[in-house]
């Protein structure tokens, strides 16, 4: 399964595992790149640049494959997170949710891979302008923070596609190996999960998060934090619909942040405490039936891609 993909990131397969705060920590990514894929941590939400060093090492000595550190902006600064994260020479850093042009520079600088998580066209072109190496493009169906234009994967993958020069990732509702198939018919050259990767046994989200992935279908997942210009896909829950409510009343975005702090998506993610938290999730729990290892899960998408890509041949064979 080689595309330009795999060729910049030395891996066996286009798969990327999403930044997922909280629960990018080290013994999902490693297993990720063990099983093949590219494994990330997330930087903003380990605290400090010592635990981030701390996790950035404790990658390594589970595995020798490339990994990335994700940077979520617009939460904190993570001028001294990412000074670490180049001081140990990861081999790749991707930045999402913000601007990305204050930190291009020094990541072009280090020569590490640089990565940028878009939700439109206009945002991937400058991406690429900033030297971007790979776009990531999610789509509306996607957990976690989104555009806000509401474009789905399949529409946006294929603009972004035609917009830019770089490899292009596709995410957003992708879970499985016809997902993979789609996405590199569009003319991506990879896919990134992130939810999917929640639901594994590597992750270190709650068993009752991960229970609830499996029993949700694809209709039952709700956007917040609207009102104040940063929509996001979660499960509902009580206190979703209280976070819903709360947003009805909202004058300024100050009025919501104690409710969508990163403490309340910690409470339901690690805790499982659904009356006072929230975890993200995108529609791609409709295709979530079971809890896998991570190599199994990776096994399985490819094991799927070909056997649909055996299938369309044969369609196409038939029907010509």
């Amino acid at each position: 399964m080689k595309t330009r993909l795999t060729t910049l990131c030395g891996i066996e397969r286009p798969i990327i595992q999403g930044g997922l705060a909280y629960l990018a920590r080290a013994p999902l990514a490693a297993a990720v790149s063990e099983a093949g894929g590219m494994g990330q941590i997330t930087a903003a939400t380990l605290g400090t640049p010592q635990a981030l060093r701390e996790e950035i090492r404790a990658v390594r000595r589970l595995t020798a494959k490339p990994f990335a550190v994700n940077f979520a902006l617009g939460h904190q600064p993570i001028d001294l997170l990412l000074e670490v994260a180049l001081e140990e020479q990861v081999p790749a850093v991707s930045l999402t949710g913000g601007n990305p042009a204050p930190y291009a520079h020094r990541i072009k600088e280090a020569r590490a891979l640089f990565l940028v998580l878009t939700a439109g066209v206009r945002a991937a072109q400058k991406a690429e302008g900033l030297g971007a190496d790979i776009i990531i493009a999610v789509g509306a169906e996607g957990g976690g923070h989104l555009g806000r234009d509401d474009v789905g994967t399949m529409v946006l993958t294929r603009r972004v596609v035609q917009s830019v020069q770089v490899p292009v990732v596709a995410s957003g509702g992708i879970g499985d190996g016809r997902g993979l198939l789609a996405a590199m018919a569009l003319g991506a050259e990879g896919i990134e999960m992130g939810t999917r990767f929640v639901a594994t046994q590597e992750c270190q989200a709650h068993l009752s998060y991960k229970q609830r992935l499996v029993q949700t279908p694809e209709n039952q997942t709700v956007v917040i934090e609207r009102s104040i210009g940063r929509p996001g896909r979660v499960l509902s829950s009580p206190y979703v619909d209280k976070i819903l409510a709360q947003e009805q009343q909202v004058t300024q975005p100050e009025d919501l942040w104690p409710w969508v702090a990163g403490e309340k998506n910690a409470a339901a993610a690690l805790n499982g405490d659904w009356d006072h938290g929230f975890a993200w999730a995108g529609q791609v729990t409709g295709l979530i039936t079971d809890i896998p290892t991570v190599r199994q899960l990776l096994d399985r998408i490819e094991r799927e891609a070909v056997d649909a890509w055996d299938q369309l041949n044969q369609n196409m064979s038939t029907n010509r």
